[in-house]
């Protein structure tokens, strides 16, 4: 499996796609954070990195992925839309402030680090899968992959 990086210019920010080759199609994925009702990408700035994991902090946050699957040979696209939500209990100041010393967190859609050893265990629950929250809902990927190579 092949995986390119490749920069997409949104309204106002950049967003990494990741493409996936398998055999005759490629996945397309792409993921944001929605917070009150605000979607953030990637922090560009501690002080952002900050006021977004200060904001989920004994809240909750959702995350929209999008991910289209081409195939190749035919041209058929086909796309889907996932949503999951994440709940948190409250994350100490030393945690985030650890996160962002880290950097970790200007890597990842509203420097949301589901998986991470710092934030694991003050996630509360995870409605949806956490797949979906880490960027890709490999259900929804299997599903289009064989709908778009099925002839």
């Amino acid at each position: 499996m092949d995986i390119w990086l490749v920069k997409k210019r949104s309204i106002d920010t950049f967003s990494y796609l990741k493409f996936y080759m398998l055999n005759s199609s490629a996945v397309q994925s792409l993921m944001v954070v929605v917070h009150e009702g605000i979607i953030s990408e990637k922090p560009s700035t501690k002080e952002e990195a900050r006021q977004f994991l200060k904001g989920y902090s004994g809240g909750h946050v959702s995350t929209v992925g999008g991910v289209v699957v081409t195939n190749l040979t035919t041209g058929k696209k086909l796309g889907s839309l996932d949503k999951a939500e994440v709940y948190f209990h409250d994350i100490p100041e030393e945690v985030i402030e650890k996160l962002i010393d880290e950097g970790v967190v200007f890597r990842v859609a509203g420097g949301l680090l589901l998986e991470h050893p710092l934030t694991l265990p003050f996630v509360e629950a995870v409605v949806g899968s956490s797949d979906s929250v880490m960027g890709l809902s490999k259900d929804v990927a299997n599903k289009l992959i064989h709908e778009a190579l099925t002839v």
